[in-house]
């Protein structure tokens, strides 16, 4: 556990877990509160929170791109475009970052 916080890749991947889980939230309780019970409390505290951790989950990868000397099309661009797919940020820690977590 304290590699996530001691490296900026581990950072990363938390940061990425966390904004996976948001949409979760957001999608799962929050936007069928919303629409079935008129209820859209959730959605308006969860939502900025998603945004705020989608933001820094695309300034966190850039950072260590530029950090880690990432070849653009290699890493970086999978990341970015998987990140915009919801739940994507899941896949991304899985397949990209976890074996990138190895090579250090």
């Amino acid at each position: 556990m304290m590699y996530f916080l001691k490296s900026n890749l581990g950072r990363l991947r938390l940061v990425g877990f966390a904004e996976g889980i948001s949409l979760l939230l957001l999608v799962g309780i929050g936007v069928p509160l919303k629409h079935i019970y008129g209820e859209p409390g959730l959605v308006k505290i969860i939502g900025p929170i998603h945004g705020i951790l989608f933001l820094l989950f695309v300034f966190n990868t850039l950072s260590i791109s530029v950090e880690q000397e990432w070849k653009f099309k290699e890493v970086t661009w999978k990341v970015l475009v998987a990140c915009m797919i919801p739940f994507g940020t899941f896949y991304i820690d899985k397949k990209i970052l976890s074996r990138l977590k190895e090579q250090d």
